[in-house]
């Protein structure tokens, strides 16, 4: 088959690699049906995360299952399912508690899994998925070809936003502003309006963004960034700043302009991987800050949301404005790291 690889900073390529096999009876090989490129895939694409030797990427794709082990019971041959982006057993005490991305059993795409096996990336044709039983959701039936990309978000970017929107505790009737206007972000601007916030800011400056938070639900858009867009979003919210700000790119000026853009006794829900991220701890004290997020549990939070992209009540996939064949997956990186597209899908 063939598998995305990248092999250094900014060279990304399509090529020929063995097809998966099933290592464990818990194991399912799902033929990918689409997948995509996230903004997390771009550290190491522009070699701010170092990249050593050539490595599988992708972690964020849905297909139809071809095989499954012998123990696999809630997935079967035919299933269209969803794969979040780490595999969890969705049994163990951390599933349990709604932390797969801190499973026993987990893994990550790209990477071994618990007993040492490779684990396939998304980015390619077939994938092998470890612990499939507490892994994939299978969806009642096949879908149409234009629902697919709303639920390919869900394997990772609308349910990322979601967790920055919950970690922070969006209420009904609160006030919010979201910190950046990528695909993460404005998933977080959807999901912030899903939950019920009265009032949501989004903090972009490219007009394209602009037109898709809006149509997301942002109530108002402040372009100016740093000191200044945070003293514009106080002033918005009756001089004291938003009930919760959502910090969805992960730099220090981005946590930065969170933590200014919140009121006393608010809170920042943080999804952004953090890079060169410190808190100043004493200021947060004094103004009654909190802070909460992390790693997603996109596992955790797909039996809620899928019903909504099933009804057409809630349509995520508009932040994929190209889509590419698989074999152009190296144009589809391009235009995401010059920010020609927010977000690429990837049809195989």
């Amino acid at each position: 088959m063939r598998a995305t690889i990248l092999h250094a900073a900014r060279d990304i390529r399509l090529d020929d690699v063995s097809d998966p096999q099933l290592h464990d009876d818990g194991d399912a090989i799902v033929r990918v049906v689409a997948s995509c490129v996230c903004g997390s895939d771009l550290w190491p694409y522009r070699g701010i995360n170092e990249v050593t030797e050539p490595v599988r990427i992708g972690h964020e794709f849905v297909g139809i299952v071809e095989q499954v082990g012998a123990s696999v019971q809630t997935v079967k041959v035919g299933d269209f399912v969803i794969a979040p982006f780490m595999f969890s057993d969705n049994t163990c005490a951390l599933c349990v508690r709604g932390v797969h991305t801190s499973c026993v059993q987990g893994g990550f795409w790209g990477y071994a899994d618990h007993k040492g096996h490779p684990v396939d990336g998304g980015q390619g044709e077939v994938v092998r998925v470890p612990v499939a039983d507490g892994t994939l959701v299978a969806t009642p039936s096949q879908p149409s070809q234009e629902l697919i990309p709303h639920l390919l978000t869900l394997s990772d970017v609308f349910p990322t936003g979601h967790h920055a929107a919950v970690s922070a505790g969006v209420t009904a009737g609160s006030t919010v502003a979201v910190v950046g206007d990528g695909a993460v972000g404005l998933s977080a601007i959807l999901a912030a309006k899903r939950l019920g916030a009265g009032k949501v800011v989004a903090m972009s400056r490219h007009e394209d963004r602009q037109r898709l938070a809006t149509q997301f639900g942002a109530d108002e858009v402040v372009a100016e960034r740093g000191k200044e867009g945070a003293a514009a979003v106080r002033e918005i919210f009756d001089g004291i700043g938003a009930d919760y700000v959502l910090e969805c790119v992960g730099t220090s000026d981005s946590m930065k302009q969170a933590i200014q853009s919140v009121r006393p006794g608010g809170r920042v829900g943080y999804v952004g991987v953090p890079h060169d991220v410190q808190l100043n701890i004493p200021a947060m004290f004094s103004r009654n800050i909190g802070i909460a997020g992390g790693v997603a549990p996109v596992r955790a939070y797909i039996d809620d949301i899928l019903p909504d992209v099933l009804d057409g009540t809630l349509l995520p996939g508009k932040v994929f404005d190209l889509t590419v064949p698989l074999d152009q997956v190296a144009q589809a990186y391009q235009a995401m790291d010059e920010r020609t597209a927010i977000k690429s899908m990837l049809t195989v």
